[in-house]
């Protein structure tokens, strides 16, 4: 017995400080990783989070198996944000898994796990331009990782499945026109299909500039923004502070209020932070912005912004084991 609990606790411990296993839930990162694929993500690399919520049943997340509503953990005791190795070291197009960060009913560390690229680090300014992102001006994107959604025109009204299936296409259907289809495609994917048979034209569905999609971040008409030309928008940095006025509000309002922690009201287009007259703002932690490659089906931060500091899990650092369901499962 005694054998069993040492290796129980040392099981535990290691899934908690240093790596820890996970299956990728869909394809928002496609063709980098693919729906159900297992991948080993390293907690040291970003430095081991303490737990938050140790009151905690062991290997589940939120609710407690074989329930829907039963929490996991008790939030008797709640230990503040603390790193072993400091504050996490991400780069540019790291592929990391954190802790959704939209789940204000349940603490940090018992959110949903989310796993996307990072495209801006704190202290950037990013901006989205025909799908492709810019940081503080200069090309970040790796294009070959990336997929889009395109239009395709064919003299016929088929394209052969067969064919699809072998070059992994497995999003798309047919348009309302005729001889129309739309496909997620990555850049090989897309020289592929001009070439096939009865092929007419290979466009991408790029919205246009200044077309507002009200479910962008920050949700709000002074940010005329869409999944394809988004920001320019700078990514907070500890230290660094920005002014605040009613209109630049909505980017930062769930940083100032939800994040950390503090009281914030507007009233007669004055801005008080605790009850205090505010025309400026100085950040406490370092934000990040996150996207998956699979650029038109992605949930990201496009949609609800900025990811904390303290909802960093860890780093992608190895495909255990990869099943490309589009090819039979091999």
């Amino acid at each position: 017995m005694k054998a069993i609990v040492f290796a129980f606790v040392t099981i535990l411990l290691f899934r908690i400080f240093f790596f820890e296993a996970f299956t990728i839930p869909s394809p928002s990162m496609e063709r980098s990783l693919l729906t159900g694929d297992y991948i080993i993500v390293s907690k040291l690399s970003y430095g081991s989070r303490i737990p938050n919520t140790p009151l905690a049943f062991p290997f589940a997340q939120q609710v407690l198996p074989y329930t829907e509503h039963t929490n996991s953990y008790l939030d008797w005791i709640k230990i503040p944000y603390l790193r072993l190795f400091g504050s996490p070291d991400i780069e540019h197009n790291d592929v990391v898994v954190f802790n959704y960060p939209m789940e204000d009913e349940h603490p940090v560390q018992q959110r949903t796990f989310y796993i996307k690229r990072c495209e801006g680090l704190a202290g950037d300014t990013l901006e989205i331009k025909d799908g492709q992102v810019y940081i503080n001006g200069n090309y970040n994107d790796d294009a070959e990782k990336l997929q889009f959604d395109y239009k395709i025109k064919t003299d016929v009204d088929s394209i052969n499945n067969d064919s699809l299936r072998l070059l992994g296409i497995t999003e798309g259907d047919h348009m309302q026109n005729k001889g129309e289809f739309w496909f997620t495609l990555n850049l090989e994917n897309v020289e592929t299909m001009k070439k096939f048979p009865h092929v007419t034209s290979v466009e991408p569905l790029i919205q246009k500039k200044g077309s507002y999609n009200d479910y962008m971040f920050p949700e709000n008409e002074h940010f005329l923004w869409n999944v394809d030309f988004f920001g320019p928008i700078y990514i907070p940095r500890s230290g660094d502070s920005v002014k605040l006025t009613v209109d630049s509000l909505p980017l930062y309002e769930r940083i100032i209020d939800i994040y950390e922690g503090n009281d914030l009201r507007v009233s007669n287009d004055s801005i008080f932070i605790n009850e205090v007259y505010s025309i400026s703002y100085t950040f406490k932690m370092n934000y990040y912005f996150m996207m998956g490659d699979n650029r038109h089906n992605s949930a990201d931060s496009r949609f609800w912004g900025f990811v904390p500091e303290d909802h960093i899990v860890g780093k992608t650092v190895l495909v255990l084991m990869s099943i490309d369901k589009s090819d039979g499962g091999n």
